[in-house]
């Protein structure tokens, strides 16, 4: 049988989005780039807890982040974050489904 959804590749998407702290860290993140800090005061989680899933989100390369003195600033990966119009939501495309964060 052809795989057409790339199931391996998918699947390390959606396993990594099962959690519900991460699906929130990926919902704050639609805004733009954020330190650790500001992630964790506008989810509500403690830095220990952030960075553990952001962890677990970039080996899944959903996010990116980029060390700027002390501080790293991370963001949604671009290459499947799609960017909507101001009304629409952004779209998370991992070519095998779409998951559509609402808009902001």
């Amino acid at each position: 049988m052809q795989d057409k959804l790339d199931s391996a590749r998918c699947s390390k998407f959606l396993k990594a989005l099962a959690e519900p702290e991460r699906l929130k860290i990926v919902q704050c993140l639609q805004s733009g780039r954020k330190s650790v800090g500001e992630i964790s005061r506008e989810v509500g989680a403690t830095l220990a807890n952030v960075s553990h899933h952001l962890k677990q989100l970039r080996a899944a390369g959903l996010v990116g982040g980029q060390k700027q003195g002390r501080f790293v600033f991370y963001e949604l990966a671009p290459e499947i974050l799609r960017k909507s119009g101001t009304r629409a939501p952004n779209t998370l495309d991992f070519r095998c489904c779409r998951i559509e964060l609402g808009g902001k």
